[in-house]
Protein backbone atom coordinates (compact mmCIF):
# COMPACT_ATOMS: atom_id res chain seq x y z
CA UNK A 1 0.00 0.00 0.00
CA UNK A 2 2.80 2.44 0.86
CA UNK A 3 4.72 1.73 -2.34
CA UNK A 4 1.57 2.11 -4.39
CA UNK A 5 0.86 5.45 -2.73
CA UNK A 6 4.41 6.60 -3.51
CA UNK A 7 4.03 5.55 -7.13
CA UNK A 8 0.89 7.71 -7.30
CA UNK A 9 2.85 10.73 -6.08
CA UNK A 10 2.33 10.68 -2.32
CA UNK A 11 5.39 11.94 -0.48
CA UNK A 12 4.11 11.27 3.04
CA UNK A 13 1.52 8.97 4.60
CA UNK A 14 -0.01 9.13 8.07
CA UNK A 15 -1.11 5.67 9.18
CA UNK A 16 -4.39 6.05 11.06
CA UNK A 17 -5.58 2.78 12.63
CA UNK A 18 -9.05 2.88 14.13
CA UNK A 19 -9.01 3.93 17.79
CA UNK A 20 -11.62 4.09 20.54
CA UNK A 21 -13.68 1.72 18.38
CA UNK A 22 -15.73 -1.20 19.69
CA UNK A 23 -14.05 -3.56 17.20
CA UNK A 24 -10.54 -2.09 17.05
CA UNK A 25 -9.36 -0.19 20.12
CA UNK A 26 -5.65 -0.02 19.07
CA UNK A 27 -4.90 1.74 22.36
CA UNK A 28 -1.27 0.61 22.72
CA UNK A 29 0.84 3.41 21.19
CA UNK A 30 4.16 1.73 22.01
CA UNK A 31 3.18 -1.33 20.00
CA UNK A 32 1.95 0.85 17.12
CA UNK A 33 5.22 2.80 17.09
CA UNK A 34 7.17 -0.48 16.92
CA UNK A 35 5.07 -1.57 13.97
CA UNK A 36 5.70 1.80 12.30
CA UNK A 37 9.46 1.32 12.67
CA UNK A 38 9.23 -2.10 11.00
CA UNK A 39 7.12 -0.65 8.22
CA UNK A 40 9.61 2.15 7.62
CA UNK A 41 12.40 -0.41 7.34
CA UNK A 42 10.41 -2.38 4.78
CA UNK A 43 9.30 0.63 2.73
CA UNK A 44 12.45 2.75 2.64
CA UNK A 45 12.61 6.52 2.27
CA UNK A 46 9.46 7.04 0.18
CA UNK A 47 6.86 7.70 1.26
CA UNK A 48 7.71 9.18 4.64
CA UNK A 49 5.58 7.47 7.25
CA UNK A 50 3.94 8.96 10.34
CA UNK A 51 1.57 7.64 12.97
CA UNK A 52 -1.86 8.82 14.05
CA UNK A 53 -5.29 7.40 14.71
CA UNK A 54 -8.82 7.62 13.36
CA UNK A 55 -10.58 8.17 16.67
CA UNK A 56 -14.22 7.14 16.98
CA UNK A 57 -16.29 9.84 18.65
CA UNK A 58 -18.12 8.67 21.75
CA UNK A 59 -19.37 10.06 25.03
CA UNK A 60 -15.96 9.35 26.60
CA UNK A 61 -13.87 11.24 24.03
CA UNK A 62 -13.38 14.51 25.89
CA UNK A 63 -12.58 12.70 29.12
CA UNK A 64 -10.02 10.49 27.36
CA UNK A 65 -8.40 13.51 25.70
CA UNK A 66 -7.64 15.07 29.06
CA UNK A 67 -4.75 12.58 29.08
CA UNK A 68 -4.55 11.07 25.59
CA UNK A 69 -1.37 9.15 26.42
CA UNK A 70 -3.16 7.32 29.22
CA UNK A 71 -6.08 6.55 26.93
CA UNK A 72 -3.73 5.54 24.13
CA UNK A 73 -5.15 8.04 21.65
CA UNK A 74 -2.89 9.35 18.89
CA UNK A 75 -3.11 12.74 17.17
CA UNK A 76 -1.90 13.03 13.58
CA UNK A 77 1.90 12.83 13.36
CA UNK A 78 2.31 14.01 16.96
CA UNK A 79 0.52 17.30 16.23
CA UNK A 80 -2.51 18.96 17.81
CA UNK A 81 -4.65 17.72 14.91
CA UNK A 82 -7.10 14.94 15.76
CA UNK A 83 -8.74 12.79 13.08
CA UNK A 84 -12.25 12.06 14.38
CA UNK A 85 -14.78 9.61 13.00
CA UNK A 86 -18.45 9.86 13.81
CA UNK A 87 -20.58 6.73 13.52
CA UNK A 88 -22.10 6.47 10.04
CA UNK A 89 -25.58 6.23 11.52
CA UNK A 90 -25.25 9.77 12.89
CA UNK A 91 -22.88 12.11 14.71
CA UNK A 92 -23.95 11.04 18.21
CA UNK A 93 -22.59 13.63 20.68
CA UNK A 94 -23.52 17.17 19.65
CA UNK A 95 -20.85 17.97 17.02
CA UNK A 96 -20.93 21.73 17.61
CA UNK A 97 -20.37 21.34 21.35
CA UNK A 98 -17.67 18.77 20.72
CA UNK A 99 -15.75 21.01 18.30
CA UNK A 100 -16.09 23.95 20.69
CA UNK A 101 -14.71 21.96 23.63
CA UNK A 102 -11.86 20.53 21.57
CA UNK A 103 -10.82 23.96 20.34
CA UNK A 104 -10.91 25.31 23.89
CA UNK A 105 -8.56 22.49 24.87
CA UNK A 106 -6.14 23.42 22.09
CA UNK A 107 -6.96 20.62 19.64
CA UNK A 108 -7.56 21.01 15.91
CA UNK A 109 -10.34 18.54 15.06
CA UNK A 110 -10.41 16.97 11.59
CA UNK A 111 -13.74 15.30 10.78
CA UNK A 112 -13.26 12.21 8.63
CA UNK A 113 -15.47 11.56 5.59
CA UNK A 114 -18.47 13.77 6.50
CA UNK A 115 -19.96 12.79 3.14
CA UNK A 116 -20.91 9.37 4.52
CA UNK A 117 -22.18 10.46 7.96
CA UNK A 118 -25.95 10.68 8.31
CA UNK A 119 -26.90 14.06 9.72
CA UNK A 120 -23.76 15.73 8.38
CA UNK A 121 -23.61 14.89 4.69
CA UNK A 122 -26.83 16.69 3.73
CA UNK A 123 -26.63 19.61 6.16
CA UNK A 124 -24.34 22.25 4.69
CA UNK A 125 -25.47 24.80 7.27
CA UNK A 126 -24.26 22.53 10.07
CA UNK A 127 -20.97 21.83 8.29
CA UNK A 128 -20.43 25.58 7.83
CA UNK A 129 -21.07 26.12 11.53
CA UNK A 130 -18.58 23.38 12.42
CA UNK A 131 -15.94 24.89 10.14
CA UNK A 132 -16.58 28.34 11.59
CA UNK A 133 -16.16 26.84 15.07
CA UNK A 134 -12.73 25.49 14.12
CA UNK A 135 -13.32 22.06 12.62
CA UNK A 136 -11.57 20.87 9.47
CA UNK A 137 -13.30 18.54 7.01
CA UNK A 138 -11.60 15.64 5.25
CA UNK A 139 -13.30 13.90 2.36
CA UNK A 140 -12.22 10.61 0.83
CA UNK A 141 -10.67 10.63 -2.62
CA UNK A 142 -12.82 7.75 -3.86
CA UNK A 143 -15.94 9.58 -2.71
CA UNK A 144 -15.09 12.38 -5.13
CA UNK A 145 -14.20 10.10 -8.02
CA UNK A 146 -17.28 7.91 -7.70
CA UNK A 147 -15.78 4.77 -6.17
CA UNK A 148 -18.49 4.65 -3.50
CA UNK A 149 -21.42 5.34 -5.80
CA UNK A 150 -23.34 8.31 -7.14
CA UNK A 151 -25.05 9.30 -3.90
CA UNK A 152 -21.85 9.66 -1.88
CA UNK A 153 -20.09 11.33 -4.83
CA UNK A 154 -22.89 13.88 -5.06
CA UNK A 155 -22.59 14.63 -1.34
CA UNK A 156 -18.80 14.94 -1.50
CA UNK A 157 -18.91 17.27 -4.51
CA UNK A 158 -21.56 19.41 -2.84
CA UNK A 159 -19.33 19.86 0.23
CA UNK A 160 -16.34 20.58 -2.03
CA UNK A 161 -18.23 23.15 -4.10
CA UNK A 162 -19.31 24.91 -0.90
CA UNK A 163 -15.65 25.50 -0.05
CA UNK A 164 -15.81 23.43 3.12
CA UNK A 165 -13.19 20.77 2.40
CA UNK A 166 -9.73 21.11 3.98
CA UNK A 167 -8.20 17.72 3.19
CA UNK A 168 -8.57 14.89 0.71
CA UNK A 169 -7.37 11.53 1.99
CA UNK A 170 -7.20 8.05 0.52
CA UNK A 171 -8.70 6.32 3.58
CA UNK A 172 -6.90 3.29 2.15
CA UNK A 173 -7.72 -0.14 3.55
CA UNK A 174 -6.02 -2.43 1.04
CA UNK A 175 -4.27 -2.76 -2.30
CA UNK A 176 -7.40 -3.78 -4.23
CA UNK A 177 -10.37 -2.71 -2.09
CA UNK A 178 -10.17 0.96 -1.09
CA UNK A 179 -6.61 1.38 -2.43
CA UNK A 180 -4.27 4.33 -1.78
CA UNK A 181 -3.83 7.17 -4.23
CA UNK A 182 -4.90 10.79 -4.56
CA UNK A 183 -3.92 11.81 -8.09
CA UNK A 184 -7.32 11.18 -9.71
CA UNK A 185 -9.11 13.18 -7.00
CA UNK A 186 -6.55 15.95 -7.23
CA UNK A 187 -7.12 16.25 -10.99
CA UNK A 188 -10.88 16.38 -10.44
CA UNK A 189 -10.53 19.14 -7.83
CA UNK A 190 -8.26 21.17 -10.09
CA UNK A 191 -10.73 20.97 -12.96
CA UNK A 192 -13.70 21.76 -10.74
CA UNK A 193 -12.49 24.52 -8.41
CA UNK A 194 -8.95 25.33 -9.53
CA UNK A 195 -5.29 24.36 -9.18
CA UNK A 196 -4.79 26.43 -6.01
CA UNK A 197 -7.54 24.56 -4.17
CA UNK A 198 -6.20 21.21 -5.39
CA UNK A 199 -2.76 22.15 -4.09
CA UNK A 200 -4.15 23.19 -0.71
CA UNK A 201 -6.28 20.10 -0.15
CA UNK A 202 -3.62 17.58 -1.15
CA UNK A 203 -0.30 19.28 -0.39
CA UNK A 204 -0.06 22.51 1.59
CA UNK A 205 -2.74 21.70 4.17
CA UNK A 206 -1.32 18.21 4.87
CA UNK A 207 2.13 19.78 5.21
CA UNK A 208 0.69 22.15 7.82
CA UNK A 209 -0.50 19.13 9.82
CA UNK A 210 2.94 17.54 9.72
CA UNK A 211 4.46 20.85 10.86
CA UNK A 212 1.69 21.29 13.48
CA UNK A 213 0.80 24.69 12.05
CA UNK A 214 -2.64 26.28 11.40
CA UNK A 215 -4.06 26.06 7.92
CA UNK A 216 -4.30 28.78 5.33
CA UNK A 217 -8.02 29.24 4.66
CA UNK A 218 -7.82 31.37 1.54
CA UNK A 219 -10.54 29.61 -0.43
CA UNK A 220 -12.66 28.34 2.47
CA UNK A 221 -15.73 29.91 4.00
CA UNK A 222 -15.15 32.35 6.85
Amino acid sequence: MCLRAAADGCEAVVATPHQNHSRWSNNRPKMLHKLLVKLREAVGEKPRLYLGGEIRVGSDLLENLRDPRLAGLLPLAGSRYLLLEFARSGPGPNPEELVHELRLAGWRPVLAHPEVIEGLSDDLDLLEQLVSAGAHLQVTAMSLTGGYGRRIRSRALRILDAGLVHFVASDAHGVKRRPPGLSAARELIAERIGDEAAWELTTSNPKAVLADQPLSKAHLVA
